[in-house]
């Protein structure tokens, strides 16, 4: 077992056969984390919520999608070992800890459980990423096999601070040259049957430089990023945004709104957060003892069973709106601005504004949207000279890309959702709300 500060070489110690990418090797050090109590409830925490209610298939966890991670993370690590930049195995074994644990701190339903946080408290399932890695048996792991789990775990969420050195590992964790997306758009597309995130990301990786403590890419890459890019924008459309599937979705998370003061979803000790997954947090709902003298608890209790039974809220109303008229951007990043929407479309259809939900890609539970606000640019490297190592690079903005600045946020929707028995009612509603007419007034307030 290696010691604090020795450098060691990370042999193969388990074998795990993936469906995306082939048979995956861990060390020692990364099977005993996998071997966690912690670690081991990501298989019970899908990675896409209520998809598979719409793509069957869609039944994959966390578990697999951080182990496909890591395993990139591996490859990415070999490439800038390769790089004479100064990393080395250590830093590869880094890297591949941190993607294997970049999930650790997901709650029940994935992103849907941000809903829930974002509304109650100023906390994120990163935060509990960064606690679980400090308070679990995870940084006791960490810290034997010779490591920081303090840095480990400002890694494992793409933020290593500026202070340490190779920073731009960030780069690998989190944002659009992330072993993430890289392995989220493979895995999502293969399990749920669509086509769009097939992408060549190992010509993507293999082109990986480091400029000014950032990860770059070579100039030759720069159509499969931009493929890579397009697959991203057309799984949000297909698949993370799609119609039925943010219907099953919101009545989750409305679902857990009501109930977090019967049942204390929001208690953040690891004890009781570390409990909750999916099928756990929907039995709590589901069985929800004497709702009847709490209408909140009873309208919890009844979407919790009608989601079980795929009886699904119906899309009354949807809307296609050009990103540049500061629509959905200006307007419904606030959720205050959002509810505002939903009481004045309950109050013209005469319900109860609990039955009308309305659903933007700005909401936290949306795992990636078609916003280019979380990736403005990329670095290419065009040249090295002849020995091979001083680079000509310059940095591109998103709007710059040939093919991307015309889809990059060209199109978000707005979409209002409500029961079967509102639907008609709803519909004529928002469609007054948003017409012309109340869209223009309600944007110039």
């Amino acid at each position: 077992m290696p010691h604090k500060n020795q450098r060691t070489e990370w042999s193969e110690s388990a074998e795990i056969r993936d469906p995306v990418h082939g048979y995956i090797f861990a060390s020692e050090f990364e099977r005993s984390v996998i071997d966690t109590a912690s670690f081991q409830r990501l298989r019970r925490i899908r990675q896409l919520a209520g998809c598979h209610l719409v793509y069957p298939g869609g039944q994959h966890s966390r578990f697999e999608h951080v182990i496909g991670c890591m395993f990139l993370a591996g490859k990415v690590g070999k490439i800038l070992e390769s790089r004479e930049i100064g990393f080395d195995s250590d830093d590869t074994q880094k890297l591949r800890m941190a993607a294997l644990l970049h999930d650790v701190g997901h709650g029940p339903f994935s992103h849907m459980f941000e809903e829930v946080l974002a509304q109650k408290t100023d906390i994120t399932h990163e935060d509990m990423t960064q606690k679980i890695i400090m308070e679990t048996e995870i940084g006791d792991i960490i810290e034997r096999y010779g490591f920081s789990k303090r840095e480990l775990s400002e890694l494992a969420i793409g933020k290593l601070r500026s202070n340490r050195a190779k920073t731009y590992m960030n780069d690998a964790i989190g944002g659009g040259l992330s072993v993430d997306l890289m392995d989220y758009l493979l895995r999502d597309s293969y399990f749920t049957g669509v086509e769009y995130g097939k992408v060549d990301i190992s010509r993507i990786m293999n082109s990986f430089e480091v400029v000014k403590d950032k990860l770059a890419i070579g100039q030759a890459a720069l159509f499969a990023f931009e493929a890579l890019m397009i697959a991203r924008y057309q799984m949000f459309r297909a698949v993370y945004f799609h119609r039925t599937v943010r219907a099953a979705e919101l009545m989750i998370i409305r679902s857990m709104i009501l109930s977090d003061k019967a049942l204390n979803l929001i208690d953040l000790s690891l004890e009781n957060y570390l409990s909750l997954t999916d099928e756990v947090t929907l039995d709590r709902i589901a069985k929800l003892d004497n709702p009847s003298k709490d209408p909140e608890l009873a309208h919890a209790r009844n979407l919790a069973n009608d989601y079980l039974k795929r009886k699904l809220l119906k899309c009354a109303y949807e809307k296609t709106v050009q990103r540049r008229d500061r629509f959905l951007t200006s307007v419904f990043n606030e959720r205050t601005f959002r509810e505002q929407f939903q009481n004045r479309i309950a109050e013209r259809a005469g319900v109860d504004p609990g039955e009308v939900y309305l659903d933007v890609p700005t909401a936290p539970s949306i795992p990636v949207s078609s916003s280019r606000e979380s990736f403005s640019g990329i670095t290419l490297v065009a040249r090295k000279d002849q020995r091979g190592k001083q680079m000509v690079h310059y940095k591109m903005g998103i709007d710059d890309l040939p093919l991307i600045g015309t889809i990059a946020g060209y199109l978000d929707v707005l979409r209002v959702y409500t029961s079967e028995r509102n639907r008609a009612k709803v519909e004529s509603a928002a469609a007054k709300v948003f017409g012309r007419e109340g869209f223009e007034s309600k944007v110039s307030m």
